[in-house]
């Protein structure tokens, strides 16, 4: 049962952090939405700094382990970037508020706190996988030779997960039908062809 409780008042602070940042959040506001005292989440979690490193550690590993699969299946460039952004719409249904913090806070996190350097090697293996998919891409002729695949990179990264801002676990769409409609106007545009 503790275990459950704790990972409960994760959710309800990775919600609250979302909301109104790290820096604004205080203990006691978390406390507030878990519904107990702040000296009562002190039994549970040492700082706040040590919830939003336990929720961001949760869903980066989720996350890797994710990409990870579709890296090691060996698809071409197109199915990889593919399956990277159905893999990053599910990790926005199961940890929306986790991503949320990760995109407001990580950079600040990663340069402030010493704890959070692991913050910055994500964001730069992150530009790795997708930069090397691109790169393949065009190197295949897969992908378009006169895209600049930073900016390429850029707008699939914002694109995607700039989508904590707006979705909703349980909306009219789930995250693989998302991903199919993000994945129709990326890779092939909104325009009628002649």
């Amino acid at each position: 049962m503790p275990e459950e409780r704790r990972g409960e008042l994760l959710d309800t602070a990775a919600e609250v952090f979302a909301a109104q940042g790290y820096n604004a959040t205080t203990v006691r506001q978390i406390a507030d939405a878990a519904g107990m005292l702040a000296g009562s989440l002190y039994y549970h979690f040492d700082s706040k700094e040590a919830m939003v490193d336990e929720i961001l550690t949760a869903f980066l590993d989720e996350l890797w382990a994710g990409y990870d699969a579709v890296l090691a299946a060996g698809h071409g460039p197109r199915e990889t970037i593919e399956a990277l952004v159905t893999e990053s719409f599910r990790e926005i249904d199961r940890h929306r508020a986790a991503v949320a913090i990760y995109q407001k806070e990580a950079r600040h996190l990663a340069d402030r706190h010493p704890r959070f350097g692991y913050l910055a090697d994500a964001r730069r293996r992150f530009a790795g996988v997708w930069l090397g998919t691109l790169e393949r891409g065009v190197a295949e002729g897969v992908f378009r030779t006169d895209l600049d695949i930073r900016l390429a990179y850029r707008f699939l990264r914002d694109t995607v997960w700039v989508a904590a801002s707006w979705y909703r676990p349980g909306a009219r769409h789930g995250p693989e039908e998302v991903a199919r409609q993000y994945l129709s106007m990326v890779l092939d545009g909104i325009a009628l062809r002649d």
